[in-house]
C-alpha cells in the first residue's frame, strides 16, 4: 500500500510546474535585498558591526600602562634610545649619518652589547670590536675635521681622547 501511495504523490508532483513559483520567490528575494540596500548605508553597516569598545579611543591609564618601556623588549628599548641619540646629536633638521651622529650610535649599540654578552659568543664578541674599531675610525675623522664635534661627542658620550693619534 505505502508503494501505490508513493507512486500517486510523485504523479502528482510530476504533473505540477515550480517555474512560477520559483520565478516569483526570485522575485521576492531581488525586492528584499534592494529595501536593505537602501535602508541602510554603508558606513551604518559598518558600525553596527564593529564592537562597542573599537568606537571609543583608548583609555589614557591603558596606554601607558601597557605601553611603558617596562613591557618592551630590548630591541625595541634600543629602538627609542637611538631614535633619541640621533635627535640630541644630529646637527640639522634632517641630519641621519653624519659622523658625530654615526659614533653617537655606535656607542649606544656597544653599550648595550657590551652588557648582554656571554663569554662563549664568538660571533657577537667579533661584531662588538668591529663596531668599536669603525667608532675610532670615525672619532679620528672628526678630530682631523672637526674638533668641535669631536669635543661634543667625547664629553657627551663619556669617552677619552685616543692617544695613539698619529698627526
Amino acid at each position: 500500500m505505502d508503494e501505490k501511495e508513493m507512486e500517486m504523490k510523485m504523479d502528482n508532483l510530476s504533473n505540477l510546474t515550480f517555474g512560477p513559483l520559483r520565478q516569483s520567490l526570485i522575485k521576492m528575494h531581488d525586492e528584499n535585498k534592494k529595501e536593505k540596500e537602501k535602508a541602510k548605508p554603508v558606513s551604518s553597516y559598518i558600525l553596527d558591526n564593529t564592537p562597542k569598545y573599537k568606537l571609543y579611543p583608548p583609555k589614557e591609564t591603558l596606554v601607558e600602562k601597557y605601553f611603558h618601556p617596562d613591557h618592551m623588549s630590548s630591541a625595541e628599548k634600543q629602538k627609542l634610545e637611538l631614535k633619541s641619540v640621533r635627535e640630541k646629536f644630529k646637527i640639522s633638521k634632517s641630519d641621519c649619518g653624519s659622523a658625530r651622529v654615526q659614533v653617537a650610535q655606535l656607542t649606544t649599540k656597544i653599550k648595550h652589547l657590551a652588557t648582554v654578552l656571554h663569554k662563549k659568543d664568538k660571533h657577537s664578541r667579533k661584531g662588538l670590536q668591529a663596531m668599536v674599531q669603525k667608532r675610532k675610525k670615525l672619532l679620528k675623522y672628526l678630530r682631523r675635521t672637526d674638533w668641535d664635534s669631536y669635543c661634543f661627542c667625547l664629553s657627551e658620550l663619556g669617552l677619552r681622547d685616543s692617544a695613539d693619534y698619529k698627526a
